[in-house]
């Protein structure tokens, strides 16, 4: 199976990247109109489409000053196509081949560590701080029928 990766927003479809983040354990405070929102204010996405059917697999998103430094989000293959390379993908057309090739970039992950240090991240230095967020609520429109 060949994949495609694209950088371009207007490829993006709203209803693959809000089914995908439905199942992601960062996703679940979401609602559809605040993922929307996100992709369209993004400095810059990239997508993943299955090249014989045109369906998008996989998402990224980044935010940025556009100068010097960018926040890498929602990095997700849909589940079916895991296995094939494709996270490894999306971080190097989003992080190494794009115009943010010499920025700072940062990224928040509990489980992914493995595929970041492949691209330069590591545990933040001394000049890094971080102020948590409060725990996020599941939002209603995440929250499963039976509750």
């Amino acid at each position: 199976m060949g994949y495609l990766v694209d950088d371009s927003r207007d490829r993006i479809d709203p209803d693959a990247v809000w089914a995908a983040l439905r199942e992601a354990y960062w996703g679940k405070w979401r609602s559809r109109e605040d993922v929307e929102t996100q992709i369209r204010e993004a400095w810059r996405v990239i997508g993943v489409y299955d090249e014989e059917t045109g369906v998008q697999v996989g998402f990224a998103r980044a935010v940025s000053d556009g100068l010097g430094f960018a926040y890498l989000a929602d990095v997700i293959v849909a589940e079916g196509h895991r296995g094939n390379g494709l996270g490894k993908r999306i971080v190097q057309a989003m992080i190494d081949d794009g115009p943010g090739a010499h920025f700072r970039w940062t990224l928040f992950t509990s489980d992914a560590h493995g595929l970041y240090e492949q691209f330069g991240f590591e545990a933040p230095d001394r000049t890094a701080l971080v102020r948590p967020a409060p725990a996020l609520p599941v939002h209603p429109t995440q929250a499963p029928a039976d509750r």
